[in-house]
C-alpha cells in the first residue's frame, strides 16, 4: 500500500477542491441570470408568467437550487478542510495549499450564500413587474 493515492483519487479530491472553492461563485452567476434576469426580461415582456409557469415559482426556483448548490459547496470546502492538517516543517506543502484554499471556500461560500438569500428575499418579498 502506498502512502500516495492513485490517479482517479487525486482527480475526484481536486474536482471537489475546485467545487468547494468556486461552487458558490457559480451559484450566485446562476441565481443572478436566472432569478433577476428572468424577472426583468418577463416584466418588460408586459407578462407574470414564463409559458405557463407563474414568474413567483421562477424565481424562487432560481434563489433555492442555487442556494442548495452554495450549501454543498460550503459543505465540501468543510470536508476538504477537516481532512487536511497544516503542514509541519519540511513535509510535503500541497496539503497546507489544499487547507488554505478550504478555508478560502467556506468564508466565500458563506458571502455567496448571504448574497443568494438576501437577493431572493428582495425578489419575493417586493412584487414582481412594479410599474
Amino acid at each position: 500500500m502506498g502512502a500516495h493515492p492513485g490517479p482517479r483519487a487525486r482527480l475526484a479530491g481536486g474536482l471537489l477542491l475546485w467545487y468547494a472553492v468556486l461552487g458558490g461563485a457559480l451559484a450566485w452567476a446562476v441565481h443572478l441570470f436566472g432569478a433577476w434576469g428572468v424577472d426583468e426580461l418577463t416584466c418588460a415582456g408586459g407578462s407574470d408568467r414564463v409559458g405557463a409557469v407563474p414568474l413567483r415559482l421562477v424565481v424562487a426556483l432560481a434563489v433555492v437550487l442555487p442556494a442548495l448548490a452554495t450549501v454543498g459547496a460550503l459543505l465540501a470546502a468543510a470536508l476538504v478542510w477537516r481532512r487536511t492538517t497544516p503542514p509541519r516543517p519540511g513535509e510535503d506543502r500541497s496539503l497546507g495549499r489544499s487547507r488554505m484554499l478550504a478555508v478560502l471556500g467556506i468564508w466565500s461560500n458563506l458571502l455567496f450564500l448571504t448574497i443568494i438569500v438576501l437577493g431572493g428575499a428582495a425578489l419575493l418579498v417586493l412584487p414582481p413587474c412594479q410599474r
